[in-house]
């Protein structure tokens, strides 16, 4: 075989690893990235609480996956409302307290402390695992890819036994 051949079969080869790392590597971030975007729609309130309404919420019941009770503020220029609304979340039952920041300009609120901060990034914990099967298969990383499936899978029970 000429040398020209085996060098064009080496570029070629090449050529595809480069395209199969960048294909991966590119579903790999997109991965984390929508993890990321749907957990800060609830996390932005948890972690940016301050200057916002903050109080408990006793919840009085619960169907069609969401929770209403009253709200009892505990923060300054936070008001009382007798119903506020709370997606309804494993652990979250009839009769009980919880601590929650008002979202801005409604009445949903979202749970406080480090159960919600927890279970707000519950979308980017299952994206960790679903990125780690990406990056050990895919881009041929598996210590990072288990490293991903550890941090994820530590996030997702931990958000499950703080709940």
């Amino acid at each position: 075989m000429p040398a020209t051949a085996t060098s064009s079969r080496q570029a070629s080869v090449a050529a595809l690893r480069f395209g199969q790392l960048a294909a991966m590597g590119t579903v790999a971030a997109l991965i984390l990235i929508a993890g990321v975007w749907a957990s800060w729609g609830t996390a932005q309130h948890v972690m940016l609480a301050k200057g916002r309404e903050q109080g408990t919420m006793t919840v009085a019941e619960c169907e069609d996956g969401v929770c209403t009770g009253s709200y009892r503020p505990v923060s300054v220029g936070s008001e009382a409302r007798g119903e506020v609304v709370l997606d309804q979340t494993v652990g979250v039952g009839a009769g009980e307290t919880y601590t929650v920041v008002v979202k801005p300009g409604s009445r949903d609120v979202v749970r406080s402390g480090p159960a919600g901060f927890l279970y707000a990034w519950v979308p980017l914990g299952g994206a960790l695992l679903l990125a780690s099967v990406v990056v050990a298969g895919g881009l041929g990383l598996p210590r990072t890819g288990w490293a991903l499936a550890g941090t994820g899978f530590a996030l997702v029970t931990a958000a499950w036994v703080a709940l």
